[in-house]
């Protein structure tokens, strides 16, 4: 569809702006740049000048195209959620742009918070996102694609409508430690809320035959 090719193109041309912004100011970053913060907004993570500026937006390039290739494929897309869609077409343009800019802003000095902004904006996504998984039909690749969720429509309504509400619930809990203070442990207990209970109650209701 042409509509989808405009997309594809656009969003990888998003996901090489920072490339082309790093080459405007190649010379002024240093050798070594951030390219990973911790919890506390603390750089732990380096990767050299060239690799930061061009390597990082190529590799985003390069997952935009095998999404859109992924979701443009799929037998059963025309049961996809359309907002859910347009969402995870231009999630890899969104985050090339937040990355990348973070990176070239760290490396040139300029000192974010980035333990409140990528937090909060993760929350917002999620909180989204639980608001429309309800609303999803079944599809291989986009939902929560389980043995049990794509054997039984029923399955996969019910799974969705409880991922919906604890999506919801976890984006609100990622916003609201964003601001009292995060802990790695926090961060992967509520991931894990998000997803293992999702997947055992499909199971369960796959046990009683739905």
């Amino acid at each position: 569809m042409k509509a989808d090719k405009k997309t594809l193109i656009l969003t990888t041309l998003i996901c090489l702006l920072p490339a082309a912004v790093g080459a405007a100011v190649y010379s002024r970053l240093p050798e070594t740049m951030a390219t990973h913060w911790g919890f506390d907004g603390t750089p732990d993570g380096w990767s050299s000048r060239a690799f930061a500026v061009f390597g990082l937006p190529g590799v985003v390039a390069a997952l935009n195209l095998l999404l859109h290739f992924g979701l443009g494929s799929d037998p059963k897309r025309q049961n996809m959620n359309a907002t859910l869609r347009t969402i995870a077409l231009w999630t890899p343009a969104a985050v090339a742009v937040l990355a990348g800019g973070a990176t070239i802003a760290w490396g040139l000095g300029y000192e974010l918070r980035i333990d409140l902004v990528i937090p909060v904006l993760m929350g917002l996504l999620f909180v989204f996102i639980g608001n429309y998984l309800p609303k999803t039909k079944q599809s291989y690749t986009m939902g929560i694609r389980l043995p049990w969720t794509l054997h039984s429509e029923e399955n996969w309504n019910r799974t969705h409508r409880l991922a919906g509400f604890l999506w919801v619930l976890g984006g609100v809990a990622f916003i609201v430690m964003s601001f009292i203070g995060w802990s790695m442990a926090a961060f992967f207990i509520i991931l894990a809320v998000m997803v293992a209970v999702p997947t055992a109650y499909s199971y369960v209701l796959y046990r009683k035959g739905i």
